[in-house]
């Protein structure tokens, strides 16, 4: 087994790398591919549902999306729509709620309205909502001891789509569906990939005990991607600044998704409130934002590797004076900081659901322990910026190194056929166009 060379080899089990081990599996000629995963199930960290918001995001009611971002957006939610449509236990991973985002005060108001006009055309589901709209849909977005709450309000809401998955779900059905095909798939599950050489065209993958050899590899490891890139000499420019989410429970106060218009200054995502699709009888309210030195949210070992990557010198703290020196920025940190503190979490952060659902109290939020994940936010050093959105690293000699926040799993499968284009054209294989054109590009 050991002079065995794999096609391809995926490293990292979450939902982007399981998407491109489908996608090699069922539409290209490629027949030989191993996927690596630390852990001893796949999808077991950013990947669950416990550590995500278990949105599929469309880019229609993020307002921080312009028409073109959310546009892409919505093409790449389509296809992981198009794809379960093949899976006899759809309704176990893709739901449908009612979503929208609210507008609270003339200034957002008029901002939706505004939005409104630029996004119907491409977004042709997409309602405007006048507050007592709202009432029939989401009454406690609205509505407080049965009067209409004082402020002005309207939503752009999109009411019969798919808008939740587990992901954690869908990652197991691609695994599903490739170790289904004739092809020879493996998983290596409790493999922790320890280094990555390249000797004579050929990536040697070593790990604990033992090591595998590819002709491709692509890393999709969160942060962890980086710091495989690192070690052999790629995406140098990079350093990580690991963004951590957490959530609040309250009961089910929401019929569907309801999220916020998004400060601009901000690179963070507004706090929003959804169903629980792991929790029955339960609305998620989240995310915070919490700068965390941690690659990995519970895991306390992942601190070493997090100093590694962050390589810190002048231009990573350039860029942290620059957010500092917002005072919208500098507070929201310090806001969400406290938000992690017993005692004052829970108060501090009703006054932000309550934005949502004015009728929340103190004794209907609970802090949701054990639950929320870590995105791998990267800084670019050469320009000294934050950088938002997936990044890839292609050094484009037959590895790739992806990092995925969000909304990375919702374009696990438009991001997987890039790689999927990438390894054809190395490995000179056949992509089946015909088959992925009529079942995901519908």
């Amino acid at each position: 087994m050991s002079e065995q060379i794999h096609q391809v080899a995926i490293i990292g089990g979450g939902v982007c790398g399981t998407a491109l081990l489908y996608l090699l599996s069922e539409y290209s000629d490629i027949d030989d591919i191993v996927l690596i995963e630390k852990y001893d199930a796949i999808a077991t960290v950013n990947s669950h549902g416990r550590n995500n918001s278990q949105t599929l995001h469309c880019g229609d009611i993020e307002t921080n999306y312009t028409i073109e971002k959310a546009s892409t957006v919505k093409a790449a939610a389509e296809m992981v729509v198009n794809y379960t449509e093949l899976l006899e236990n759809r309704d176990d991973i893709i739901f449908k709620y009612p979503k929208m985002v609210i507008a609270v005060g003339e200034e957002e108001c008029q901002r939706l309205r505004e939005r409104f006009k630029v996004f119907k055309q491409r977004f042709t589901s997409m309602q405007l909502l006048e507050k007592e709209d709202i009432a029939k849909v989401e009454p406690n977005v609205v509505m407080i001891n049965g009067e209409l709450r004082p402020e002005p309000c309207i939503a752009l809401a999109v009411l019969d789509e798919y808008s939740a998955v587990d992901f954690n779900k869908l990652a197991e059905s691609f695994a599903t569906q490739a170790l289904a095909t004739d092809k020879v798939i493996e998983l290596k599950l409790n493999s922790h990939v320890e280094e990555i050489q390249h000797k004579d065209g050929v990536f040697h993958i070593n790990m604990q005990d033992h090591s595998i050899k590819a002709k491709f590899v692509v890393v999709s490891a969160g942060g962890h991607s980086l710091l495989l890139a690192q070690q052999m000499g790629h995406g140098l420019e990079f350093s990580c600044l690991p963004v951590a989410g957490s959530f609040y429970f309250t009961p089910k106060v929401l019929n569907g998704k309801v999220y916020t218009v998004q400060n601009d200054k901000l690179p963070f995502a507004a706090v929003h409130g959804d169903p629980d699709v792991l929790i029955e009888g339960k609305t998620r309210f989240g995310p915070t934002a919490l700068l965390l030195p941690l690659l990995e949210r519970y895991n306390l070992s992942t601190f070493t590797e997090f100093l590694r990557v962050l390589r810190l010198d002048s231009k990573v703290l350039k860029v942290f004076w620059d957010l500092f020196k917002v005072s919208d920025i500098r507070n929201y940190i310090l806001k969400n900081f406290l938000f992690e503190v017993p005692g004052l979490r829970r108060w501090l952060f009703l006054k932000d659901a309550q934005k949502i659902v004015p009728s929340l109290q103190l004794k209907d939020i609970e802090f949701a322990k054990g639950f929320g994940g870590v995105r791998p936010q990267l800084i670019d050093k050469k320009n000294s910026v934050l950088m938002l959105g997936e990044a890839k690293i292609n050094p484009g000699n037959g590895i790739i190194f992806n990092m995925t926040p969000s909304p990375g799993a919702s374009s696990c499968l438009v991001n997987a056929e890039q790689d999927l284009r990438l390894i054809a054209k190395h490995l000179s294989a056949t992509i089946h166009e015909d088959r992925l054109r009529v079942l995901l590009h519908k």
